[in-house]
């Protein structure tokens, strides 16, 4: 299963569950609408790719409480604060993941629904044997998800270490853990619909919150000065947030190739000008006989022509030699043990519509073909050893970030007025020029299962406005 959400303003998260298949390869075409000129004039493939793709991947395990149950037969079997650490960060990392994936669909709803109430008042209480109101299921939704994290931390914190050396990692985790599942409630809270059906759920979740609260004052996890003030305690749990991911995220070596073949690509085409250059010489000096005027003149142009076919022959020859071939390795290591567990190679480059194949265009060309438009292609192709992954574990989560600040910067300045008929009157409105950009992923598993899907991303200059799933075939 592959998911595409908006992480922040330029930035669109793909994430993606990499099962018991060694080899996984990963094609992202991004379509960018043609008016933007994109080109390697304005914005080379290297540029583009080390400044907007980032990937990470990170144990993952379908098991949910596996980790759990892990860490705490570690921690009574003194198998070491290293594997407690890690299968309690991992437990931890799974519940942030899915928290934040459901409550952003949560989110989602409630503000459609808020926004289809308009000014209208509150409805009524409901009546048995009434019809369900139309939020019904978005407050079932949000009763389940209340209760599925609080049952999370009752677990965890079932069995809290009394040894010191694990009982800090313990104090991190369950201290993050406390304080991010109370902001997600929160922003529930914040934009939940009106209407006295979600008095309930709404005074739930903020029993909930007050009780987290209390519970890290409690246990005193953080400074009065850091409680009192929202950007310290911000800061601090997004450093409790890396350090819960520290442990489960594979390190990576990343490698650019090539730099052999271009060393000997620029030693042939010297080789093969200079050849022609002596050659030529030599025919100069038997035509015109004792140095003269004409023969500088002759060696000066000689010489001007070896330093434009020279760049242009290596290019060339370049260009020839690494077409269609991966352009950077990347190795993955356990972060614990520095074991190497799998391997990838990666693509990059710029297309035209029709040298894509035909699986891609069809997909693309489901509503309108864009023959101006210029493709980004991403490709990865990785091989992974699950049998050096960490004991009890053989799945990885990979997470791929686009960023698209580099190409809103091709995005013309300024806004336009629009003008439309409001009660009678001429109304003049700004309004700000946005992009449709369209990305197509393909993902094809060592069984040659193809999963394919395109969204559609709405861009303005100040950021990503819309994410929006519009097909997907296969899987």
């Amino acid at each position: 299963m592959i998911t595409l959400e908006r992480k922040n303003s330029f930035q669109l998260r793909l994430a993606r569950t990499l099962k018991e298949e060694t080899s996984h390869h990963l094609d992202v075409y991004l379509f960018v609408p043609g008016e933007l000129g994109l080109s390697t004039h304005l914005i080379s493939e290297e540029a583009l790719y080390h400044s907007a793709v980032h990937a990470k991947r990170t144990y993952y395990s379908d098991t949910h409480h596996l980790p759990l149950v892990l860490s705490r037969l570690s921690r009574r079997n003194r198998l070491g604060s290293d594997y407690y650490r890690l299968n309690l960060s991992l437990y931890a990392y799974q519940y942030v993941v899915a928290m934040e994936r459901y409550t952003e669909e949560l989110l989602t709803q409630a503000r459609k629904m808020r926004s289809t109430q308009g000014e209208a008042a509150p409805s009524s209480a409901r009546k048995e044997g009434e019809a369900a109101f139309p939020g019904a299921d978005l407050v079932r939704q949000m009763e389940e998800a209340g209760e599925l994290s609080d049952g999370i931390l009752k677990r965890l914190r079932r069995n809290r270490p009394d040894d010191e050396s694990l009982h800090k990692y313990f104090i991190n985790i369950d201290n993050y853990l406390s304080w991010f599942t109370e902001q997600r409630l929160l922003a529930l809270v914040a934009h939940m619909p009106r209407g006295r059906e979600y008095q309930d759920v709404r005074r739930r979740f903020i029993d909930t919150c007050h009780r987290e609260s209390a519970y890290r004052s409690e246990h005193r996890y953080n400074a009065e000065r850091v409680v009192n003030d929202p950007t310290r305690m911000s800061n601090k749990m997004r450093l409790l947030r890396r350090l819960i991911e520290y442990p489960i995220t594979l390190k990576q070596r990343s490698q650019e190739l090539g730099g052999g073949e271009q060393k000997a690509v620029k030693a042939l085409a010297t080789a093969v000008v200079m050849m022609f250059v002596s050659f030529s010489i030599l025919r100069l000096r038997v035509a015109l006989g004792d140095i003269t005027a004409l023969f500088v003149l002759a060696m000066a142009v000689l010489y001007a022509m070896r330093e434009v076919f020279k760049d242009d022959l290596r290019n060339t020859l370049w260009r020839l030699l690494r077409k269609g071939r991966p352009k950077w390795r990347r190795q993955y290591l356990d972060a614990t043990s520095n074991t190497l567990v799998g391997r990838q190679l990666e693509w990059f480059d710029y297309k035209r519509f029709t040298s894509l194949d035909e699986e891609i265009q069809r997909v693309r060309k489901r509503n309108v073909a864009q023959r101006e438009e210029v493709v980004v292609h991403y490709r990865s192709s990785s091989r992974m050893s699950p049998t050096r992954f960490l004991s009890g574990y053989e799945h990885t989560r990979e997470t791929l970030t686009l960023d698209m600040a580099m190409l809103t910067r091709l995005m013309s300045k300024g806004k336009h007025h629009v003008y439309r008929l409001k009660e009678g009157q001429a109304v003049r409105e700004s309004v700000e020029r946005r992009h449709l950009f369209n990305l197509v992923v393909r993902e094809t598993g060592s069984g040659e299962t193809t999963l394919i899907a395109r969204w559609k991303v709405v861009v303005s200059r100040s950021g990503i406005v819309d994410v929006e799933k519009v097909h997907e075939e296969g899987g």
